[in-house]
């Protein structure tokens, strides 16, 4: 019962304290409570109507964006065919494998990577480098395989419980229809590497992209590759493709290229190297043969050379360090990257130099010896006994080194510089084709900027007869050659005669670009034409004359390395041959003096043979053997017997 405090007799009234009930205070918290509540609704409903209604179309859009991505369509690029429009280059469908690494999980990696490592014979290693080349692109999908067999695919495909994340799609590969005959000219596509998308900032190349790397497949990649179209497609939350929802550009197709090559002569031009080297015993060297009326290259060989479809098919690590440890070089266009000493066949410089500048005529007659003293120092003629008193045919026809170190030391290291110069000498040629070298003319200038002194007057002497500094390149060569003989005119060699789009038509034909017309007048240059005839005359290139067309050209021998014990250089052998327009020899004209004189030539060829060492001249007769293809020639006047290991004074 509850305790009652009662009157106290001063008029207090009592009250029952455990039954009092606050009705006002409780009253009020529960207002204010819902008051709360309310105000928190009210905040809520606000924020919804701004996220829904004020900011909805901002955020739907922003759910779209994540949802719907831009994706590049690869075009189809652009094939190759040769001067008569027979097809080079070819675009396949094969198979390719991909791995998506978000849909890989991690603890099954090493047993998928192990299964994919054993169906398409590659490491693990190497496809866990694939993968992982760039870990921030976890939803794009990595190729880690190219021109995969049918029937793997198939396997991969099927296995797909087995293989998550792995994929198998079919794209487009490069077929080089003939090979090794055309892989220096022609390249090849591979990957695009980190360097190449650097290099290429922002032309729209992918990850995964296919990129020409050699040849006129990387000099043209840019009208070969065509334009990328664009799709949009869905992904879900996870990134993985839905499909396309729509194409926004279609792709447009590479362009074509029509080379200057001409495929049978190229095939005749391989043919007669091949020969050459293997009865030499030899294993690098050069053939090119050229229109001088235009520059145009009909042919070009390199050997020892590689399969571009090796590289198109994706290449295995152990066939890719079998070139490069090869010390032949068979990935290196030696044809236009590499250079060498050219011997007796730079006497084309200091002869058309000492006619055009005055310090011989063509009937000047020089008195050549044995050798030549400066100070201490001998300069022996090849034959170490002279041919007496000569003018400048016999002196090109004998290829007499005294006579024309007389004649360099009379023009001096800077004239013959610059005459080397107007032949296109000591400069590239402008080819199009990547890697082409330079060459060197030793001029004052340059001796003195490389060694800090003049050129010597004994190395002007080496100088006169392509020895000493000098470097060409075989493409430099014949160029100078073809300038020559069609009268002086030196042309930018040229291998890709025009480009044409998809629908057939010629986007950008090539004419003939002029370099330079060289200083000499046409009667000196007339002069060294004739010239030219004389070492077939004379016998100095063997049978030569006794081919039914008429043939001028150059021999020449470059020595270089170390001596042997018994005092010899290793040499190499060079020949570069043009032959007028209507080869055949007349009666009128036997011996081919009027048919040289004129400058209507369409075929300028030449052989450079590495380290050939044989008793005689390689080249010669590998140009001997083109020639007799090329123009349908039945009686075979090689000499096989030349090229066994030795030279004019003794075997090695």
């Amino acid at each position: 019962m509850g305790r009652t405090i009662g009157s106290n007799g001063e008029g207090v009234t009592s009250i029952d304290l455990e039954n009092r009930h606050p009705r006002g205070s409780l009253l009020g918290r529960f207002i204010v409570f819902g008051l709360v509540i309310a105000l928190v609704f009210s905040v809520l409903a606000a924020r919804l109507f701004y996220l829904q209604v004020d900011q909805g179309s901002y955020y739907t859009g922003l759910s779209d964006s994540n949802r719907i991505v831009s994706q590049e369509i690869p075009s189809t690029r652009g094939l190759i065919y040769d001067r008569n429009g027979t097809a080079l280059v070819s675009n396949v469908p094969t198979y390719a494998v991909q791995v998506l690494s978000a849909n890989l999980p991690l603890t099954q990696r090493p047993a998928v990577v192990a299964h994919l490592a054993s169906l398409l014979g590659l490491t693990t290693s190497a496809i866990n480098q694939t993968i992982d080349k760039d870990p921030g692109a976890r939803f794009d999908e990595v190729t880690i395989a190219t021109g995969v067999p049918e029937d793997v695919a198939r396997v991969i495909s099927e296995e797909h419980l087995e293989l998550p994340g792995v994929s198998v799609i079919v794209q487009s590969q490069r077929d080089y229809l003939y090979g090794p005959l055309l892989s220096q000219i022609v390249g090849y596509t591979g990957p695009v590497t980190a360097a190449d998308l650097q290099r290429l900032g922002t032309q729209g190349y992918l990850s995964d992209d296919q990129i020409g790397k050699a040849g006129v497949e990387a000099e043209y990649e840019a009208a070969l590759r065509g334009q990328y179209g664009s799709e949009q497609d869905e992904r879900d939350a996870l990134g993985q493709d839905l499909g396309v929802l729509s194409q926004t550009q279609d792709p447009v197709p590479g362009d074509s290229l029509d080379l200057t090559i001409d495929l049978k002569t190229q095939e005749q031009a391989q043919t007669a190297l091949e020969w050459g080297l293997s009865t030499a015993h030899v294993q690098s060297g050069v053939v090119i043969a050229m229109d001088p009326q235009t520059g145009q290259i009909l042919a070009m060989v390199s050997l020892p050379t590689y399969d571009d479809n090796a590289f198109a098919q994706g290449i295995s690590d152990a066939q890719f360090q079998a070139y490069l440890s090869n010390p032949n070089q068979p990935l290196l266009n030696h044809a236009i990257a590499e250079q060498y000493a050219p011997g007796s066949t730079y006497k084309l410089v200091t002869g058309t130099g000492a006619l055009a500048d005055k310090k011989i005529t063509a009937q000047t007659k020089i008195q050549t010896a044995p050798y030549l003293r400066l100070g201490a120092n001998i300069y022996p003629d090849w034959n170490h006994r002279g041919f007496g008193d000569i003018n400048i045919d016999y002196g090109f026809g004998h290829s007499s080194d005294t006579f024309f170190y007389q004649l360099a030391g009379m023009l001096g290291a800077d004239r013959l510089g610059y005459w080397a110069a107007q032949y296109g000498f000591g400069s590239p040629t402008g080819v199009d084709l990547p890697g082409e070298a330079a060459g060197i003319v030793p001029t004052n200038a340059w001796k003195q900027e490389v060694f800090g002194q003049n050129v010597f007057p004994g190395e002007v002497y080496q100088a006169g007869i392509g020895q000493g500094y000098d470097a060409v390149t075989p493409l430099q060569l014949i160029n100078a050659y073809a300038a020559l003989a069609n009268g002086g005119k030196l042309y930018q060699p040229q291998i890709v005669q025009q480009i044409v789009g998809p629908d057939g038509q010629v986007v950008q034909p090539f004419a003939p670009k002029l370099i330079r017309t060289l200083a000499a007048s046409p009667q000196v240059l007339q002069e060294m034409r004739v010239a030219a005839l004389y070492p077939q005359l004379l016998r100095h290139t063997y049978n030569l004359v006794d081919e039914p067309i008429v043939i001028a050209g150059k021999s020449g021998t470059s020595e270089f390395g170390v001596k042997d014990k018994l005092g010899r250089l290793q040499y190499s052998s060079w020949f570069v041959a043009f032959v007028p327009k209507d080869p055949a020899k007349t009666a009128s004209d036997p011996q081919g003096v009027a048919a040289i004189s004129r400058t209507d030539s369409n075929l300028v060829v030449m052989a450079f043979i590495q380290d050939s060492r044989t008793v005689g001249n390689a080249a010669t007769e590998v140009v001997k053997y083109f020639l007799q293809m090329h123009y349908g020639i039945r009686k075979d006047l090689r000499l096989p017997d030349l090229l066994r290991t030795g030279n004019f004074y003794g075997s090695y």
